[in-house]
């Protein structure tokens, strides 16, 4: 049996470092592949899988931590199509926590290393965690003089020019800033941007690109500049490396100096004190991921007070002190912009939702399988109950989308929260009595609706839900 089929209290000692050699090879393959060559090869919940795994493993064996370990190890070497860059402060990555319960473990880990009761003493911030390339920038005497990618951590790769073309990164900074400063924060693409380039490339023939993230990675390593300039990156601060002279005493007061030097900053940060808090702003970002214009995969909490930062300190490759939320990998909120019949080989007939794009799994998804009526009405394939009752799926609803592997993306639920609730729907019909079972198969509770057949191949039904009065 292969070692990987096992789980991780059935290994024996010998299973454990087999395992443990496929995981640092496996890992470190994929880090080159989506660091150094912005082309992964497996989803973020496929990899974040084999970092879990890997964990667990040194967790219970931790004789058998190899000094290859990815535990040890953040990023990939540095291209060698650019001069490299050695931080000053080394780039570290964020641990990751996935549910509620790890939330919470981190907020009394904080605690627990201060020696404190957790009583709501201690604030943090919260922000979204954006989906692009990391970027260290310095500044001496306030003028911009060198830029690089996170790398291996320790060293990155020198894209000053192609970070010069980015308009909203200053060149200079104010007479207030300090002598020596590294501004560090993320390079990304709008998705507006990202739809717009990949309409170009259809239009030319070319092909498109998977995502914004690889899309502003490769943009930002082109070694003619002007390429990068016609990508329109952007960029958002919101730490630091190297600094001559601290203007604040906390992350939230830092971020609002970059914001006064001319530096694009996150308008989603807040200050929270409780893990209540906390969760419910992880939850209302959630909400808000459709309607963002940049993709985001998890929000990223921080000890507010940098002196508490200090006292914290730094395991070997990540801060105590932070910790990034994720979203589930493979499921995304968005938004129902409109409803169409799908008409298939055979002539079947499928109704697909439109989506405002999100990308779910490392992929841009614009549209999502309702598979029948029943399914829109929240019901399942024997009868049973899906979804609440009310929670069917109208356009203009914000809706819970996953796509898992090759499957086709489909909507699971309804966030009924984000917009009137009322179970009154309208559905226009003509010339036709049935058309809803026409059309989307089996209906299992009739339904006051009218669907639009016209002699056409593609057919469109629009559910609205109704505002509340």
């Amino acid at each position: 049996m292969s070692t990987e089929a096992i789980a991780v209290d059935a290994l024996t000692i010998e299973d454990a470092a087999a395992e443990l050699e496929r995981l640092a090879r496996e890992i470190a393959r994929n880090d080159e592949l989506y660091h150094g060559e912005d082309r992964p090869a497996i989803s973020d919940a496929e990899y974040d899988a084999l970092k879990r795994r890997n964990d667990a493993i040194e967790a219970r064996f931790p004789e058998l931590i190899r000094e290859d370990s990815p535990s040890r190890r953040v990023g990939a070497a540095p291209s060698v199509t650019f001069a490299p860059v050695v931080h000053a402060r080394p780039m570290l990555s964020l641990d990751n926590t996935f549910s509620q319960d790890d939330v919470q473990d981190f907020v009394a880990s904080v605690y627990r290393f201060l020696g404190r009761l957790p009583d709501q003493s201690i604030a943090f911030t919260a922000e979204p965690k954006i989906d692009g390339l990391s970027m260290s920038i310095r500044y001496e005497n306030r003028r911009m003089v060198s830029a690089a990618t996170r790398g291996d951590g320790t060293t990155g790769e020198n894209v000053t020019a192609n970070i010069r073309t980015i308009k909203e990164i200053p060149q200079t900074l104010p007479a207030s800033a300090p002598a020596v400063v590294e501004v560090r924060g993320e390079v990304y693409m709008a998705k507006s941007d990202f739809l717009a380039l990949n309409k170009q490339m259809e239009a030319e023939g070319k092909q498109t690109y998977v995502n914004p993230r690889n899309t502003a990675a490769g943009s930002l390593r082109q070694l003619d500049a002007k390429v990068t300039a016609s990508r329109k990156l952007k960029f958002f601060a919101y730490a630091w490396g190297e600094i001559s002279d601290m203007p604040s005493d906390t992350q939230f007061g830092m971020v609002e100096v970059f914001k006064s030097w001319g530096f694009p900053v996150n308008p989603l940060m807040k200050q929270l004190n409780s893990v209540a808090e906390i969760l419910a702003h992880y939850h209302e970002i959630g909400l808000k991921r459709p309607d963002l214009d940049y993709d985001i995969d998890g929000v990223v909490y921080k000890v507010d007070s940098l002196e508490l930062q200090a006292r914290l300190g730094f395991r070997s490759r990540s801060p105590r002190w932070a910790t990034a939320h994720k979203f589930p990998a493979e499921q995304a909120f968005t938004t129902v912009e409109n409803i169409d019949i799908q008409v298939g080989r055979t002539g079947a007939l499928t109704p697909v939702a439109r989506l405002t794009p999100i990308t779910v799994g490392g992929v841009v998804v614009t549209n999502a399988t309702l598979h029948n009526a029943d399914y829109i009405e929240g019901i399942g394939n024997s009868g049973e109950r899906i979804r609440e009752v009310g929670h069917d799926i109208r356009i203009g609803d914000t809706v819970i989308v996953q796509r898992a592997g090759d499957v086709i993306p489909q909507v699971l639920d309804v966030v009924m929260e984000s917009g009137p609730q009322t179970p009154s729907a309208t559905i226009s019909r003509k010339n036709a009595r049935s058309a809803a079972v026409m059309l989307c198969g089996k209906r299992t509770r009739k339904r006051e609706s009218s669907i639009q057949l016209p002699d056409a191949p593609a057919v469109s039904s629009a559910v609205h839900r109704q505002p509340s009065i």
